[in-house]
């Protein structure tokens, strides 16, 4: 499903039943609920423009009534003040530096915010908003200090997850684990059904991501972090792996070593993982002899057991002896009990 696409399964109404466009005067630049400026030209864009801060609080309120008005019919994209936008009630992500998300700043400086991101008004802090999408863009947006493009619904929670989810599927760049506490998360207010729907999962896909994500410790997956890359596969090896609570402070132990957690997130999962599985046990190693220094047997001994061959190329007269008297060697051991 196409950016466009989830934006027009949002309108809350039909082409048929909107309004008939008329031409309009260009209208003074004007703010928006503390909005900076919404566009440049409203010949050459289907946006409009508004601008600078007027003092008067009651043409500011009569303004927003209309443009809310037409943001409710989906014909509006807008510029916000990034200050006034809250991250959606159920995050999608793993926290990310700055750093993290330097190359979207970068492209988003030379090139201009090519996507709007989708938000609605908040439902408890009326003259804010709540993103459902476009948290990354968001963060740019603000770093480098100018107003963000957004498409603004009324949308009910179960929408905003489900165009949430749907946005996130479309990028395909959240990892395996983030969609699995994405999904976590929507659980704890929503059906299955809506989950599925949001992030266009089966029901036995949902069911591993719920599985791996309830399994492994939070702090430890914080302490990992996104680790992309990492698929299912591995996650659940991971969660096979930390089967106990001493193996869970070992792996705390482990990631907070500072070698440990310099790593890339997607590295530090490899080393985590390696660190926690069975070693090989350690083996000892020896040969019986004749007295004429003839090789009869290689033996390798470990703690939980001990394996003895016999190279019938060599000592085949041996290898026949040993196999036709084993049973009356253990009976003889037996009666010394």
């Amino acid at each position: 499903m196409s950016r466009k696409e989830i934006f027009a399964n949002l309108t809350t109404k039909s082409a048929d039943n909107a309004e008939a466009p008329v031409e309009r005067a260009r209208p003074r630049i004007r703010p928006i609920l503390g909005s900076p400026e919404l566009v440049t030209d409203v010949i050459n864009s289907p946006v409009g423009m508004i601008g600078q801060s007027l003092n008067e609080v009651s043409e500011r309120s009569k303004r927003a009534e209309e443009i809310e008005r037409r943001l409710a019919e989906g014909l509006t994209i807008v510029a916000l003040d990034p200050s006034e936008i809250d991250p959606s009630f159920i995050p999608d992500r793993m926290p990310a530096s700055l750093e993290a998300d330097a190359g979207l700043v970068e492209a988003i400086r030379e090139q201009g915010q090519q996507v709007p991101i989708l938000v609605r008004p908040h439902p408890d802090h009326p003259g804010r908003y709540q993103v459902a999408f476009g948290h990354r863009r968001l963060r740019a947006v603000a770093a480098i200090g100018i107003p963000v493009r957004a498409v603004v619904r009324d949308l009910t929670d179960e929408q905003l997850v489900v165009a949430q989810g749907q946005e996130n599927n479309e990028r395909r760049d959240l990892s395996y684990i983030e969609k699995a506490r994405f999904a976590q998360k929507l659980q704890m207010r929503f059906s299955r059904e809506t989950i599925m729907a949001a992030m266009s999962l089966h029901k036995g896909d949902l069911s591993n991501m719920l599985s791996v994500v309830g399994r492994i410790p939070d702090d430890i997956v914080d302490s990992i972090g996104p680790a992309p890359g990492v698929g299912r596969r591995n996650w659940m090896d991971l969660a096979d792996q930390l089967s106990s609570s001493k193996v869970n402070e070992a792996a705390r132990a482990y990631l907070a070593d500072e070698s440990v957690s310099e790593l890339a997130s997607e590295e530090r999962f490899k080393s985590l993982l390696e660190f926690l599985k069975p070693k090989p046990e350690p083996k000892k190693t020896g040969v019986l002899s004749s007295m004429s220094g003839q090789k009869l047997a290689k033996i390798v001994e470990t703690d939980q057991r001990i394996d003895i061959s016999i190279d019938r190329r060599q000592a085949p007269e041996f290898a026949d002896f040993v196999m036709e008297h084993l049973q009356s060697l253990f009976e003889e051991h037996r009666s010394k009990q």
